[in-house]
C-alpha cells in the first residue's frame, strides 16, 4: 500500500512539473518529483525482498498491516510535502516573503 501511494504521488507530481515545467520551473517542482521517486524506488526494493521472504503470503496482508501502510504512505506524502515547502519558501521565487517581511520593517 505504502509503494502504490507512493508511486502514485510521483506519476501526479511528475504529470504536474511536465505540464508546467517552464511556467513553473523555478517552484523546484522536479525536487518533489525526485523526492517521490526515491520514495518509490525505495519502497519497490522493500517489497521485493520482502516478496522474498514471504513468498505467497506477501498476496494477501492483513487488514491492520494495510491500514498501517497506508498511513506509512501517506505520512511519506505529506513529509515530502513538508519538506517540498520549506524548500520552496527559503528559496522564495517570487520574492513574495521577502516583500512581506520588507513591508513589516517599514
Amino acid at each position: 500500500m505504502t509503494l502504490l501511494i507512493t508511486v502514485s504521488a510521483a506519476v501526479i507530481s511528475s504529470i504536474v512539473w511536465y505540464v508546467k515545467s517552464p511556467a513553473a520551473g523555478n517552484m523546484r517542482l522536479g525536487t518533489l518529483c525526485l523526492m517521490y521517486w526515491g520514495a518509490s524506488l525505495m519502497w519497490t526494493v522493500d517489497a521485493v525482498f520482502e516478496y522474498i521472504e514471504l513468498k505467497d503470503a506477501f498476496f494477501a496482508p492483513a487488514p491492520a498491516d494495510m491500514l498501517n501502510d497506508a498511513f506509512l504512505g501517506f505520512s511519506a506524502v505529506a513529509l515530502g510535502l513538508v519538506i517540498w515547502l520549506v524548500i520552496v519558501l527559503i528559496k522564495d521565487p517570487k520574492g513574495v516573503l521577502k516583500a512581506a517581511l520588507a513591508g513589516k520593517n517599514k
